[in-house]
C-alpha cells in the first residue's frame, strides 16, 4: 500500500489546537504586508486567521506570503494528512476566475511530456464568504523558495553552471505550456518560479516555530493581518515549478490586450499588436539576463506605462536595432511613437548601448554563447523568436548536459 493509499484509509485528524505563547502585536500606526498597497480596501480581503478549517479539511498553520490580490497560507489537509498550500483571493478579481480556468484546463491535459510536472497544478478549489462577495480558494502542494530569493541568497546574480541547469527545466515547462496545453503564461518572471520542496521538514520546522513563538501580527478589530513566516532553506532545491496563472491565456490565438510586467513588455504588448506564446520566450529571456547578470536590461518605470513607453522603446531600438517596418505596421499604436517613415519621434531618448558591452559575467566562448542565446530570444519580430523546446537544444545550455 503505498504512502497516499495509507493517508487515505486513516480517520481524518482533529484540527491542532491553537498556540498557547502570547504573540508580539503590531501597532495601529504600522501597516502590514497587504495594507500597503494603495487600493488595500479590508473588506475586499478574507480575513483568515492561524487556526482556521476550511471546508471541514483544511486547518490554517501560518502565513506563507501575499500578493497584490491574495494571500497564500500553509494549512494541513486534516483528510489526507499533508501540508497544502490556500491561496485565498480578494473578491471579484478577474485574476482569480482567470486562473482557476487555466489550472482546470492544463488539470484536464493528458500527456506524458516532462514539463508537465514543472508546472503548478490545482488539488483543489472552493469558495469562502465575504463582506462584498465570494473569496475564489485555490489549494495547490507546497513549494519552497522563488527564484527571486534564490537570486538573492547568491548576492543579486545565480551562478551560471547553475542558472543554465534550471534554464532548460523551465524551457521544458514552458514548452509543455505552449504546445500542448496551448497555454501563453503572459506573465514570466523570477518570482513565478518556485522550487520543489524535496521533503516537509522545512515546513516542520515553520509550523513549530510558530506554535512555539507566534508570529508578528496587526490586531484590527475582529481582523488579524500577519507577518509572512520566512521558511528555512532546504539542504537541496528541487525543480522549478512555473507558478501564477492569473494572466495566463488559453486557447487559439492571436490574443489581444495588455499582459505583461512592465519592464518585460515585448515589442508587440508595446505597440499593441496581436499576441502569442512568443511573448513568453521574450520574458525568458530578459529573466535569464537578469538572473546571471545582476540587472535588468529595461529600466524605465515612471508612474504610468504610456509615460514609460517611449524609453522602453528607445531602449529596445538602443539594444535590437531599429523595428522591422512590416512589424510597425501591424502596431495599433505605432503612430504614437515612430513617424511615418518608420523613424523614431524620440531619438534622443536612444544611446549607444551594446548587450556585448553589458553583459559583465561571462568571458570567451561561454559569453558568445550565452549572447547568441539572448539575442534569439529577443527579437522584434515574434516569429523570429525560437520555441521553447528549439531554445533547449540551444549550445549554451546543452554545454551543462556535455560536461
Amino acid at each position: 500500500m503505498g504512502e497516499n493509499d495509507r493517508a487515505a484509509s486513516r480517520s481524518p485528524s482533529p484540527p491542532r489546537a491553537l498556540p498557547t505563547a502570547q504573540p508580539e502585536v503590531l501597532g495601529d500606526d504600522y501597516l502590514v504586508e497587504e495594507e500597503t498597497f494603495s487600493w488595500y480596501d479590508p473588506d475586499n480581503w478574507y480575513p483568515v486567521k492561524i487556526g482556521d478549517v476550511f471546508e471541514s479539511r483544511y486547518q490554517v498553520l501560518l502565513k506563507l506570503g501575499f500578493g497584490s490580490v491574495s494571500t497564500a497560507w500553509l494549512c494541513r489537509d486534516l483528510r489526507e494528512h499533508k501540508y497544502v498550500t490556500v491561496k485565498v483571493y480578494v473578491t471579484g478579481h478577474r485574476q482569480a476566475r482567470t486562473e482557476y480556468k487555466v489550472l482546470q484546463h492544463i488539470g484536464s491535459v493528458s500527456s506524458d511530456h516532462p514539463g508537465r510536472k514543472l508546472v503548478r497544478l490545482a488539488l483543489d478549489s472552493f469558495e469562502l464568504p465575504g463582506n462584498k462577495g465570494p473569496h475564489v480558494c485555490i489549494v495547490h502542494e507546497p513549494l519552497g523558495l522563488s527564484l527571486a530569493e534564490l537570486r538573492d541568497m547568491f548576492g543579486g546574480q545565480i551562478p551560471p553552471y547553475i542558472l543554465k541547469g534550471f534554464a532548460y527545466r523551465m524551457l521544458m515547462a514552458l514548452d509543455f505550456l505552449h504546445r500542448e496545453a496551448r497555454v501563453v503564461h503572459t506573465d514570466i518572471q523570477p518570482g513565478n518560479i518556485l522550487f520543489v520542496l524535496a521533503d516537509a521538514t522545512v515546513l516542520d520546522k515553520a509550523v513549530e516555530g510558530e506554535w512555539e513563538k507566534p508570529g508578528l501580527r496587526k490586531v484590527d478589530g475582529d481582523r488579524v493581518v500577519y507577518c509572512s513566516t520566512e521558511l528555512g532553506v532546504p539542504d537541496d532545491l528541487g525543480d522549478p515549478i512555473i507558478c501564477d496563472f492569473g494572466d495566463a491565456q488559453f486557447g487559439d490565438p492571436p490574443f489581444l490586450g495588455e499582459v505583461m510586467p512592465d519592464l518585460f513588455r515585448s515589442p508587440e504588448i508595446v505597440l499593441a499588436i496581436p499576441w502569442d506564446r512568443k511573448i513568453d520566450i521574450w520574458a525568458f529571456g530578459l529573466m535569464i539576463w537578469h538572473l546571471l547578470e545582476g540587472d535588468t536590461l529595461f529600466t524605465e518605470r515612471l508612474p504610468s506605462r504610456d509615460a514609460s513607453t517611449p524609453a522602453h522603446l528607445a531602449r529596445m531600438i538602443s539594444l535590437l536595432g531599429p523595428p522591422p517596418p512590416d512589424l510597425l505596421e501591424k502596431g495599433n499604436v505605432t503612430a504614437n511613437y515612430f513617424n511615418d517613415d518608420g523613424t523614431f519621434k524620440h531619438p534622443d531618448l536612444v544611446s549607444e548601448a551594446t548587450l556585448e558591452a553589458e553583459a559583465k559575467v561571462l568571458e570567451g566562448d561561454d559569453k558568445a554563447q550565452f549572447l547568441d542565446f539572448i539575442r534569439r530570444t529577443l527579437k522584434w519580430r515574434p516569429e523570429d523568436r525560437p520555441s521553447a523546446y528549439q531554445l533547449t537544444n540551444h549550445p549554451w545550455l546543452q554545454e551543462v548536459f556535455q560536461k
